[in-house]
Order: C-alpha cells, then structure tokens, then sequence
C-alpha cells in the first residue's frame, strides 16, 4: 500500500487530476517526484521524527511534497490556508517544523511569517517571493531513486478545545514502521464504500483538512485516482463527477445545501450515475437535506462521525440512516459510551458526555494536561461532543465540544475570539455562540457587554468586526455582533454560554437583553 508500489506496476496510471486545470501526474512521476523531495529534505539534515509545516492552497505540488515527507518518516503538518500571520506563526513554531513550505497564493501571509521563525528553512511552490527558495528548482537536480533508510512519516494536525490555543495531535504507533504498512482509511475505505484500485475520487475540499488529507492518501496508496478540486463550487463539482466519471467523494453538508439549492434544471444537467458511494462527515448534516441527497443520488450516502484524534469512529449508510434519521450512526472501531460528569456510563436516551472505549490512543502534543482531560477514569477518550444513544447502540449528538461551532465543516473555536474581543478597550465581557445558518450549518455571533453601554451601536459593532479580523482569519471573525447590557456569569466568574446561545436557537424563555 503504497504509491511506489503503483509506480512499478501502473507507472502512466494518473495518482491524481487538477479538476479545473486538467494537469495530470502519474504513480511513475509522483513516485520520481516524492523520493526528489525526500532527498532535499536529508540534504537539509533532517531525519526521521523531525518536522515540516505546509501553509499551501489546493495545488498540485502538494501530494508530492506530502509523499516526500511520508517516506522520510516526517510529521508534516498542513496549515489552513485562511490563517493569520500570528496563527500561522504559532502553529510553526509548536510543532518544531525545520522546513516552511508555502504556495504562490498564501505568500503576502508566509512572507510575514518568515521573518518570526529563524532558523527554518523557507521553500515556497508556484514562484518565490522575500526569503524563500523555489521547491521545484531545490529538488529538481535531485535523484529520483529512494533514499536510504526510507520509513513511514504521518500528520500531525492541529485540533483545537474550547480554551487556548490549538495543538497538534499525535496518534500512537510505531515510531518507523515500513512505509508500505497497511493504510487504515485504505481497509475502511475497502470495507465501508467499495474501494478499489479503480476508484475514482473526488476531494472538493482544502487538503489541509483531515479528512480529505487521509481519505485521498489513503485511495492513492491502493493505487486509484484522485481528482482534487481547486476551489469548490457547486455546479462545477457535479460537472467534474461526470467529466471524470467520479465513483466516490467525501462532503460536509455544505457542499450538500449548495448543490440542492442549484436551479433543478442545472441540477439534473449532469449525469450521477458513475456514483457508486459517497460519504459525509465534519459537521452534523440536517435532516431535510439529507433526505433530499438520498432521494436524488440514491441509497449510497453514507455518514462517518470521527475526529482527527483517531480514537472512534461511527458509521451510518442510507438504510440504516432512513430507520435512524438523524444518528451518526454505531461504533465501528471502538465502543461508544455516554458518560455523566464523573465519567461513569449512562443509559439508553440520557445525553452525557460521548466516549470511546477501546479505540486509538492519541496525545496532544505538549500538553500533557489536555490529554489528561480528554480521558476518564475508566481510559476511555473524548472528543468532547455530547449525545445519546439509542436502545440500538446509534449515536446522536446533541451538542459539540462545549459551544464549538461547525461552520461549513469548518471547527471554530469560540475561545480564541473571545479572548481577541475582551482585549479591546471598549469591551467590558465577550461571549462567542454559533447561531443557524441555513447555508454554512452555523455562523459565529459575538455578543458583547459594553464597558460603557452608551456605546453598543453601529458605530461599535464596525470597529470591532474589523478589529477581530485584524487578529483573525475571516472563518474565525464574526458574523454578527449584538449586544448585551450584562452577561449572564456566576458569581464565581463561570459563564452561561448556553442561555445566549438558546436565544438564537429558539429555546423558550431566552433572550438577548
């Protein structure tokens, strides 16, 4: 399971198509390309173990430099390409990378950043710009044979709480295993959807994501093709299923609701039929949407519920969902087990916190006490979403990671905000919630107290969306600002977020003051 095994066999077989452009490259060029890359990066010092962050767009460079950095037993961590200069600064320096890779498009950010992290090694894809080196041309002289001693690299992305910073997330395994070792997305992707050497596979989402990061890796490492969006858009990505005869894709709902609201006639413009099995996953998709999908696509929307730490995974298909509508379905790798505040399990239909008992082991890296907190006393490990289970063993979840919001697929951290929005001067409290959205499943709201009430107004409510997306990417900032005269808080500090944040969810009895 690898993509140098694919290049000896299949060596003109495409690993994967840019859908817009059409640019295609071989197992036989990917295979030549990687192992380039993997001698830059012994050519730099570095060595089994150490880092590498990518700060990259959906470009066509990007699996082979991740390739590269699997082969030389590298943890390689992908940036979101939205982040701001502090955010991207910090995620560098806290995962100890040795190399900066940007792109072309992400470089006004990256040359910023450059000149905060001395002493590594800045590579930029697409063109240069300040302080970095073209990556083309550095490994172009290169040899296209392996290097020494190759072993098995893996991510390390980075997955916020509520509180804090992010931090990365390190899986258990072995430190070097073969770089060929069996794929376990691959097995899944085997067993759950089908997947063969013959998949075709469509990722209409940001690489830099877990998901389409591991399931794209993962159909590549049993030799099928992958066809990866540039930028997604709804008509288009219906357009490529047909164009590329697509037999499977991973989407979050959003990519659902905007294809549904597509004028019917564009809709059925284009033909579905290669379709053999699709999945869905990132945030929880609404009912009446995914009703609408599987009457149109037909029973082969499936739904995973899973997060980046690697430790459970629940799994759902169209037959199953129809007799369990709204479930992200039961426990595939590890038993799920709702548990009360002191961590012992509950029973059927009683919401607790969501745990798994038996699934993989992970740590965050460097924090020691948030790992501590992400498990009880039994060792089973949380995520920290809430839910219920039913008399089946189907889980539903009924709220996400203490007010975590789901925009788009995307996991925004209301803490980061608030702590931004509390800094500024005219800002007495600050509390972040996600209220509905009918397209993006969620958007960020911040509701503000005043240090002086004589100022909540427009005039207030401008000056600080500016001043959040000063400090934060767009994805972060708010949508909308409201006021209040006073937060609801306890007397020993704590917050009432769940008072705020039912007004905007219809709960009787609240309201914004």
């Amino acid at each position: 399971m690898h993509p140098s095994t694919h290049a000896k066999t299949h060596p003109d077989k495409p690993a994967f198509i840019m859908a817009y452009s059409g640019e295609t490259v071989t197992y036989g060029e990917l295979d030549a390309r990687s192992n380039q890359g993997a001698h830059l990066f012994r050519n730099l010092g570095l060595k089994a173990g150490d880092s590498i962050a990518c700060f990259i767009d959906n470009h066509p460079r990007y699996y082979e430099i991740l390739w590269a950095a699997q082969r030389s037993g590298l943890r390689f961590t992908c940036l979101s390409s939205k982040l701001t200069t502090s955010e991207v600064e910090y995620i560098i320096k806290d995962c100890e990378a040795k190399v900066f890779i940007a792109s072309a498009a992400t470089s006004e950010t990256a040359v910023a950043v450059a000149s905060q992290i001395s002493g590594v090694a800045l590579y930029m894809i697409g063109g240069t710009s300040g302080a970095f080196k073209s990556f083309e041309e550095a490994r172009a002289s290169l040899p296209t044979a392996p290097i020494a001693e190759e072993s098995a690299g893996r991510p390390m992305l980075y997955s916020s709480g509520t509180t804090g910073r992010p931090k990365g997330v390190k899986r258990a395994g072995p430190v070097e295993p073969a770089i060929d070792a069996p794929n376990p997305l691959a097995n899944l992707g085997q067993a759950l959807y089908g997947w063969t050497s013959d998949t075709i596979y469509l990722s209409p989402a940001p690489l830099y994501h877990a998901a389409p990061l591991g399931w794209s890796m993962a159909l590549q490492s049993m030799g099928g093709t992958v066809v990866m969006m540039e930028r997604f858009d709804a008509e288009d990505a219906l357009r490529f299923i047909e164009q590329y005869k697509i037999t499977s894709a991973q989407w979050v709902p959003t990519h659902f609701v905007r294809m549904l609201k597509l004028p019917k006639g564009v809709r059925e413009r284009y033909d579905m039929s290669s379709l053999k099995s699709v999945f869905h996953a990132a945030a929880p998709c609404p009912v009446p949407v995914k009703e609408q999908m599987i009457a149109w696509w037909g029973p082969i929307v499936n739904e995973y519920y899973a997060g980046t730490e690697g430790n459970g995974f629940c799994i759902i298909n169209s037959q199953e969902w129809l007799t369990h509508k709204g479930s992200v379905g039961r426990g595939l790798t590890a038993a799920v087990k709702i548990c009360d505040e002191d961590g012992e399990p509950l029973p059927p239909r009683a919401e607790g916190l969501v745990f798994f008992e038996g699934g993989g082991q992970f740590e965050y890296h460097g924090d020691p006490a948030k790992t501590a907190e992400s498990r009880n006393q039994h060792g089973w490990t949380t995520l920290g979403d809430v839910g219920w289970l039913d008399e089946e063993g189907y889980l539903y979840l009924t709220d996400r990671k203490s007010f975590m919001i789901i925009s788009g697929g995307v996991n925004i951290y209301p803490q980061e905000l608030e702590n931004v929005l509390i800094g500024h001067p005219k800002v007495a409290d600050a509390a972040v919630v996600g209220a509905p959205d009918e397209e993006m499943g969620e958007k960020v709201v911040a509701v503000i107290q005043p240090l002086d009430w004589a100022d909540a107004g427009d005039d207030l409510r401008a000056e600080l969306m500016a001043y959040a997306r000063q400090h934060l990417s767009h994805v972060k900032s708010p949508k909308v600002i409201d006021f209040m005269a006073e937060l609801p808080r306890h007397a020993t500090g704590k917050l009432y977020k769940r008072l705020i944040r039912d007004a905007y969810w219809g709960k009787d009895g609240a309201r914004i003051a």
